[in-house]
Formats: structure tokens, C-alpha cells, sequence
């Protein structure tokens, strides 16, 4: 299911350290203030805010493009910058001593990282990096201070965005106690390609691991499942969904409530 919610901007229903070590691995592809106007209105955040408002963050920004792993933030370390996706999806990790990290939020182009900044808060809760390659709009930290000071649109619409962000935080946590790994790969399956509004994207069955906790056997069963029943199929690090109704339909109910919560999110602007 998408909406349109604003000219050219197609989202779905439904990222200690330095900064100078992003910077490296996330290529800068144009000057710092170079926005394509795709760009902008591909990213909800920006494509909603008036453009009186995006012009006082427009100067600040820098596209960047980020590939698979690139780090954004580690556990505890400072947010210097904060990041609208465009093409790229985000994954926020949880890490506990001696088990496996598990994913328990993406971000993609519905939304931005570093939401504790807006809370005032200037360090990373989790470990944040890119789950699928692309672009991101990079935004200092204090540009965004200074653009919410002053109580705008932008300030309400990450109100709301953090709201959906809880919901999808709660609602994976329940997914990972209660439903089978079939039912979350073809969640996590759906949500990413909301993300990135496609049917085909880099996906390593070792990376799919890692974001649903479990071992890499239980994903290549799973994998193999979803590609006996012609859901998708997988070759050289790259999924394609074959039959959209067919996944949603063996997901489990945790992605179309995380979906409506985004669609209402759109339907506030």
C-alpha cells in the first residue's frame, strides 16, 4: 500500500564514532547544499515541511551516499549529524553481551535519524548503520537545534514521526517473541521494500540474520520457503518479491499495524 502525500514524493505505509569515519565511508556525490529537488521530495520529513522552513536547512545539507554496514552511529557515541534517507534504509540495533544483536527499527524515507537529538538528548542509544545502500540527505546537528527553536512544522511532524517510532519499536518487540521466522521474514521483507519503494534489493542471507536474531541456517530455510512458494527469489545477494499479496499475506499482523501507523502519520501533514 502507498500514498501519495505530496508532489513527486511516493513513501510507504508503513539509522563512539567520529564524524570524520562516516564521512569517509559515506561518499559525498554532490556539494554541501547541492539538494536535487528529487531528493528532497523522495524523503516525507523534507517534502512536507513548508519550503520556507526547508530553505533554512537547505544550505546545511549535504547528499551523501551510504553503502551496506557504513556506519552511523555506535552505541553511546555522540550524534553529530543527523540523516534523511532518500534510496538507503537505516538499521537501528540492539546489542546484549553474548547474544546476537537484533534489529529493532529501520529507517527509511519516511523519516530521519537521531531522533534523541530532538528529545535533547546528544548521544545514540543503539548502534545505527546502513541496511541497504543509497542516498541520505546529512544534516549538522546544530542546523536542526536551531531550525526546531523555533516551533515550526518541522518540530510537529517529528513529534509524529517519533510517534510511529514507537509503535514500530513495540510492535517488533512483540513480533520477536510471538510470531515464527517465516512470518518475520516476510515482514521485514515488505517493510524494506516500502523503504525503498521496490520490489528488488541487496539483501545477504547473513545480513537477514542479524536483523531478525536468528542463526543463518534458520534464514536459508526460511529463504527457501518463501522461495518454494514463488514469494520471492534470491540470487547473488539480491531478493525480488515475486508475489507482493502473497508475502503480505504469510507475514504475520505486526506490519500492517506498523503501515497504518505510518499512513496516518501521512495523512496529518
Amino acid at each position: 500500500m502507498r500514498l501519495c502525500t505530496a508532489p513527486g514524493i511516493r513513501v510507504s505505509a508503513l539509522g563512539s564514532r567520529p564524524r570524520t569515519e562516516v564521512g569517509r565511508m559515506a561518499e559525498q556525490i554532490e556539494p554541501s547544499g547541492a539538494v536535487a529537488r528529487t531528493d528532497r521530495q523522495r524523503n516525507f520529513i523534507l517534502a512536507t515541511i513548508p519550503d520556507p522552513e526547508y530553505a533554512q536547512l537547505h544550505d546545511a545539507l549535504t547528499p551523501v551516499e551510504l553503502t551496506s554496514r557504513d556506519p552511523i552511529y555506535s552505541t553511546g557515541g555522540a550524534i553529530h549529524d543527523v540523516y534523511f534517507p532518500v534510496t538507503a534504509v537505516l538499521s537501528m540495533i540492539a546489542e546484549v553481551d553474548g547474544e546476537p544483536a537484533v534489529e529493532v527499527a529501520t529507517i527509511g524515507r519516511e523519516g530521519m535519524s537521531g531522533l534523541p537529538v530532538f528529545l535533547g538528548v546528544g548521544a545514540s542509544p543503539n548502534t545505527v548503520f546502513a541496511q541497504v545502500p543509497g542516498r541520505a540527505l546529512r544534516l549538522p546537528v546544530e542546523r536542526l537545534r536551531d531550525v526546531l527553536s523555533r516551533d515550526g512544522h518541522l518540530h510537529r511532524q517529528l513529534h509524529r514521526y517519533i510517534q510511529a517510532t514507537l509503535v514500530q519499536l513495540a510492535q517488533n518487540v512483540a513480533c520477536n517473541r510471538m510470531h515464527n521466522s517465516e512470518q518475520r521474514a516476510a515482514r521485514w521483507l515488505m517493510m524494506t521494500a516500502d523503504r525503498v519503494d521496490a520490489e528488488r534489493f541487496p539483501l545477504t542471507q547473513e545480513f537477514l540474520a542479524q536483523m531478525l536474531g536468528v542463526r543463518r541456517a534458520t534464514v536459508s530455510l526460511t529463504a527457501g520457503a518463501l522461495q518454494e512458494a514463488g514469494l520471492i527469489s534470491y540470487s547473488r545477494g539480491v531478493i525480488t518479491i515475486r508475489d507482493r499479496a502473497g508475502l503480505e499475506a504469510t507475514s504475520c499482523e505486526c506490519y500492517r499495524v506498523v503501515r497504518e501507523e505510518f499512513d496516518q502519520l501521512m495523512r496529518q501533514t
